[in-house]
Formats: structure tokens, sequence, C-alpha cells
């Protein structure tokens, strides 16, 4: 029945397509039969649970990541890292830019020791310590909310905001002694660089849980002479630290350079200032204001650190600690010392310490820096006997008095610590340090016997700007940056561009404390000019023990004046060309003894490339906007006539 239901409609639906086609002629419309629904694939499950939870009961050490508020509703990232069992336990801060993250999981162990291993933890003293350690990302970095200013002045004329470094160190210390319970409310800071920067901005209106502070290598003032200028003189190499921690919150945007020699890089750029718009440094904040402050106007004197502290009163007691080979921030510690020290009354709150390291390398090995042995591990010593019981004496209820000298420096030479009472007049007893000048002599020589009538009047040699002096041998990379202040000097003496000044053979020791102070009566045959001048220990021609120190050139203290700044920082002008000037500037702080058999050395050169930029020799109202055509060769003249004498005057140790 059904089938023959259907016949009539078959036959009907047969008509009507020939019709169909009959009216549409050769046109043949088909109709597509419903399209299919699709499958959906069968259901196979991520194997990631949606949370995990680490199982860490077996660790020595508890996490706890957090992210406490600052005043101003920003949180900040903050690692916790808390000893198991730990009970009234002290709290060592590190505030940073540079990733709590990583500065707290090095490696993936249970144990607290090999977490902080190898970042800038001093880890001996925290682990053996049995410290809780704190790490915070500041505002704007990594896992922390908030505007990122590189060095964020505190509140005032650069920083119109309620908030800096001072209010988030307060504010991050109240909720940590509030919210760790193991702990004994007792906080101590601790940093390298820039996180020895925070540690001197935590002392501005300290928080009363703020016991002690330990800034290292600090960063001070940025334009006199530490990361961003010295004297002037632009360190352009800091263009890929800036680069790489303001393009992005977490540094996603590596350096890039192309070239294998950073000399040929800067050269082909011209000016620091083409540099930066060729790779987008002219984006960044920070960069923008280095181009628009090349003098040392009002923008760097409210941010010099000792300036800021000089005027506060101080309640904190303060370790700071210096390397003699610091090739970033070699002025900062020296400088909080001098403005801080006169404060301390009860010689109870300012402490320094003077070692024989590069940037950093007090939490380090400590036994050697490049080719120079130093006959112990100089940087154990310091945490083990003057770091490690001067943070227990503050932060411990049952600890002893430490004993540390105020000042424990390292004598380079004799390779022996000295426990003084200050810096640099405390030296042992009965000794008095003498201001005393050493002469640059005609003919290259050096001597303490001022110029003689009859004695050649000047050194001179030809700065090309188009082949600058380097500042080590070349290829430049950046592989051994840590040690560059240790080079061998011979490289530069060789080279027509350098004067080199050299004393006889000593036959008796010569022991400096404190800081060399360059004398320059020098001319040019331009209108602006650099002058870079370097004190150097010549070592003997052959060492039986090390060979290859025989006739090394080591310098001990040098440093860079950018001419045009001669008469203020802030009042760059023109200087006359072929007119004797006088030049005087202090180099970084020493504590060495030139041995017998050694030779002292001056070297004097007008570029020092390409840790700084060039001067272009020609007057131009802003150097990071130099031309081609402003950079033009120069005859540079260093003068050691009667009456226009140059000389280095030495921090000389005499005994009676």
């Amino acid at each position: 029945m059904l089938a023959a239901m259907r016949t009539p409609s078959r036959r009907r639906a047969r008509l009507a397509l020939a019709v169909s086609t009959a009216v549409l002629g050769a046109a043949t419309v088909r109709i597509a039969a419903p399209a299919a629904k699709p499958v959906p694939p069968p259901a196979f499950p991520s194997e990631i649970p949606a949370t995990f939870t680490p199982r860490t009961a077996s660790f020595d050490f508890e996490r706890r990541d957090v992210m406490i508020p600052m005043r101003d509703g920003v949180k900040l990232h903050t690692v916790i890292l808390v000893p198991r069992g730990a009970k009234g336990a002290a709290m060592l801060l590190t505030r940073t830019p540079y990733d709590a993250d990583a500065m707290t999981t090095r490696r993936a162990s249970p144990h607290l020791g090999p977490t902080l291993q190898g970042y800038d933890n001093a880890t001996d003293v925290i682990v053996d310590g049995g410290y809780i350690r704190v790490v915070q990302d500041v505002r704007g970095k990594h896992g922390s909310e908030g505007d990122y200013v590189i060095n964020r002045p505190l509140r005032g004329p650069q920083n119109p905001t309620a908030v800096d470094h001072a209010t988030d160190t307060y504010d991050t210390i109240d909720w940590l002694v509030k919210n760790v319970p193991e702990s004994n409310g007792r906080v101590g800071i601790l940093g390298i660089s820039y996180d020895g920067f925070t540690p001197l901005m935590a002392l501005v209106d300290p928080h009363p849980a703020l016991k002690v502070a330990v800034p290292m290598n600090p960063l001070v003032d940025g334009w006199i002479g530490d990361d961003w200028f010295h004297h002037g003189a632009f360190r352009q190499l800091g263009a890929s630290y800036i680069y790489e921690q303001e393009a992005s919150r977490k540094n996603e945007y590596p350096w890039w350079t192309g070239v294998t020699d950073d000399y040929e890089l800067f050269l082909r750029a011209g000016s620091a200032g083409e540099l930066g718009r060729q790779r987008g440094l002219d984006e960044l904040g920070f960069w923008q204001k280095l181009v628009a402050h090349p003098s040392y106007d009002a923008y760097w004197r409210d941010q010099a650190v000792d300036k800021l502290l000089a005027a506060r009163p101080l309640t904190v007691p303060v370790m700071l600690v210096h390397s003699l080979w610091d090739q970033e921030d070699i002025y900062g510690a020296p400088a909080v010392y001098r403005a801080l020290e006169p404060k301390d009354t009860g010689n109870d709150k300012v402490f320094l310490v003077l070692g024989p390291w590069h940037h950093g390398q007090a939490i380090k090995d400590g036994s050697a820096l490049g080719p120079i042995h130093f006959d112990s591990d100089t940087a154990l010593t310091f945490r083990r006997d003057v770091l490690a019981p001067f943070l227990a004496q503050y932060l411990k209820d049952s600890a002893p008095p430490a004993n540390v000298a105020p000042v424990t420096a390292f004598e380079t030479g004799t390779n022996a610590w000295r426990r003084l009472t200050a810096w640099p007049t405390g030296c042992a007893t009965g000794c008095t340090i003498k201001p005393t000048p050493l002469y640059l002599a005609a003919g290259g020589g050096l001597r303490y016997a001022a110029p003689r009538p009859g004695d050649a009047r000047t050194t001179e040699w030809i700065s090309d700007p188009a082949k600058p002096t380097p500042f080590r041998a070349r290829p430049i990379d950046g592989s051994s940056w840590s040690r560059w202040l240790v080079d061998d000097q011979r490289e530069a003496s060789g080279r027509t561009d350098v004067a080199v000044f050299t004393s006889d053979v000593l036959t008796a020791p010569v022991q400096i404390s404190g800081q060399p102070v360059a004398n320059l009566i020098a001319s040019t045959t331009g209108t602006d000019a650099d002058w870079v001048v370097k004190l150097i220990d010549v070592y003997p021609d052959e060492v039986a023990a090390q060979p290859e120190l025989g006739g090394y050139q080591l310098m001990i203290a040098a440093d860079i004046f950018r001419g045009r700044y001669r008469d203020g920082y802030d009042k760059p002008k023109p200087l006359d060309p072929g007119k004797a000037l006088r030049y005087r500037f202090a180099l970084p702080t020493a504590n060495h003894v030139f041995l017998p058999g050694h030779r002292v050395m001056v070297q004097v050169q007008s570029s020092w490339f390409p840790l700084y930029d060039r001067n272009p020799q020609t007057f131009v109202p802003n150097i990071f906007l130099a031309k081609p055509s402003d950079y033009q060769k120069a005859t540079q003249r260093v003068h050691h006539a009667p009456g226009q004498a140059s000389f280095v005057e030495l921090p000389l140790v005499t005994r009676p």
C-alpha cells in the first residue's frame, strides 16, 4: 500500500522536472541535499590539571608568593622564603628590578641554599644565619604593579607622586612584620648595585623595624661617577641596559648588536644620540631624560643620594661595601661614607668595607680578579668575619657584639686586611696621609721634583675622533666586562695617542690611601676635549711566581673628565683653542702599595671608547645631538713647565 501510494508522487515529480527543464532550456537546476551535521571529535581531556599543588613537605623551606599593598593601592610582588621550623627569625629584604622569581628559583631544589645560589644573594650568610629571605620586585617591574622609573627619585621636585622607594620600603616592612608570624619583627635590607641603591632609599624616614642596611656597590650619583656619566662623559655602553630594562616590564626585548666588536657598533652609529634613534631607545623615558639633561642640572643634583642623606638624620646602622675595581658604580659607596660619617658621633652607625673586587664580587669568590691574586678568598673573609656578625648583632636577640672596625680595608699590593678607625685618615698608628704631587715630567718621566727651567714645556699627541683610543684590547664584546679595570694597560701605552709618564724603579714601598687627584695643565687646538688620567702600577720585567705578570701595567685608579665642565658641571663652555687651562678632578678611591721593584706610571689620553661617547672636539650645545661634521682632529698638549706643572696628587701614607 505504501508502494502504490508513492507511485503517483514519483510521476508528478518527473513531470514537474520535465516542465522545468523545458522552461529553463539548457539550464538544468539541481537541488543539493541538506548538508550533514559535523560530528564532534571524541573527547580527549587535557593531561594538565586545572590546578596543581606542589608537594613540598620535604623541603627545608617554605615559599610564599604575595602581593603587598602600598599606600597608593599598587601591589608589589614579593617572594618570602621561610626556613622550615623557623621561629623568631629576622628577615633580610632585597628590593630589585631584576626579577624576584629568578633570584629565588636559581635551582629546583628542596634546599634553600641551592635555591638562592648564583644570584645577588649572600647565600652562605642568609642560610647559615637562619634568616627569612624576602625578595621584592620594585614597582613596575616583573610581577609588581605600578609604573617603572629607573632609580625612581624621592618625592619632591623630580617626583610629583606621593610614593617612592622610601615609602614602598616602609609599607613593605610594615606588612612583613604584621604578616610573617615566624619573624622576630626585625628587618635588615641589603643588595648590590640598583639593589644597593634601594637600601639607601630605605634610610629616608625608615620604618622602626628596619634595624640595619647593607648597600653594596650602590648607584649614588649617576652623573658624577656611577652608571650614566663620569664627570660629564656619557657611559654609552649602558645603552643595552637601558634598552632591556625599559623596553618592557619583564625585559622581553634583548639588546642586539650584529657585530663582534662593540667598537665598530658605536663608531658606525656616530653619536650616542644617533645610536638611540637607530635602536629605538628614543622611545624610552629614561633615554629621553639622558638626552635632555647632559649637564649636572637640577635633574641630577636632586637625585644625588649622598647629598639627600647628608641632609637627613641617620638612625639605622649602615655598612657600605665598596669594590676597589668596580667597573660600574665606583663612586657611590665612598661618597655616601663621606656624607654620613660626620653624623656618626658615637662611631656606631656608619661602617665602610673596601674590598679588592669587581662589581658584586663580595658575594662570589674573591681569591682573584683577572690575573691578580690576593692570597686568600677575600670575599669569603668579608662575609664570614664582617658581614655575618654585623647583621647578627642588629637582627638577633642573642648575638654578641660584632667587633667590626669602623673601616675594614683591604690593602692591595701587600694583600692584607686593615682595621681602621676612619677612611682614609684612620691609618695605622703614627702614620699620616699627605697630599703629594707626582709631576708629569718632560721626556716621559714621573717624579716628585717640580719641573725645572729648560725642561721641555709640553707633551703632545693627535686625538682623532675617527680612530678613538679603545678602553681595552679589541674586539670588545663584553664577555669579560667584570675585569676590564684590571686589564694590562700595555696595549694603550704603545699607542701614539696616549701620553705616558713613568717613574724610576722603586727602591722602597709607596703607599696611597684615598683619592688621587688629577691636576692637568692642558691645551687643545679644538674647542672641547676629554681628558683621561690613569694611575698604574708597573710590575717588574719578570715575575717568577707568575710569569704572565712580567711587565704588567695594572690600573689602580683612573677616570675621565669632559673639558667643557672645567668651570662648573652645570656650565658647559667652549675651550679657548691653544690656551693652557687647569683641569682638576678626583680619581676613584685606592688603597694600594707600590712595591719595591715596581714602577709608577701615569697615562693621559683623550678618548676611552666605546665605554664613553666620543667628544667631537668641536663645542656643540649637546653632544648627544652632534653631527658627523662636528667631529674633528685636535692636537692635545699636557704642559709641564715651571708655573704650568701637571701632576697627580697622591694621598701618600707617611710614617715617622
